[in-house]
């Protein structure tokens, strides 16, 4: 078995209490303007959950749900972060905020706007 020739970026909440790694394949991200992630800044990286490694921090995470309860926002409850969730939109995968990233800037992605507020009527375009 060949090693996966994507190296791993890190990343992690303001305080460090969590950290993990990702994989990141496409430097493309999903700027969402539905109300939470409005109001969170949250630069969207979807990836497949074997390109997503926790490293620290599993019982620094405090669960947040909502309507549908299906998208998981979990934040570290001592900084207040959100580097990553589990999305509505793909809930077999892990959402990670670009803005958490180690050594990369939200400049090194495309940015591909997605009309949140109107939710139901776009999920598809990025299905």
């Amino acid at each position: 078995m060949t090693a996966d020739p994507v190296p791993w970026t890190p990343g992690s909440c303001h305080c460090g209490a969590v950290a993990f790694r990702v994989r990141v394949r496409a430097r493309e991200a999903i700027a969402c303007s539905c109300s939470i992630c409005t109001l969170k800044g949250f630069l969207h990286l979807i990836v497949p959950p074997e390109d997503f490694e926790l490293l620290t921090g599993a019982d620094d995470l405090t669960l947040y749900t909502f309507g549908t309860h299906t998208a998981k926002h979990r934040f570290c409850r001592h900084c207040g972060i959100h580097a990553f969730y589990t999305p509505r939109s793909h809930p077999d995968h892990v959402d990670v905020n670009v803005h958490a990233l180690h050594g990369t800037s939200p400049d090194d992605f495309r940015i591909v706007p997605f009309d949140g507020r109107n939710w139901e009527d776009n999920i598809d375009a990025i299905r």
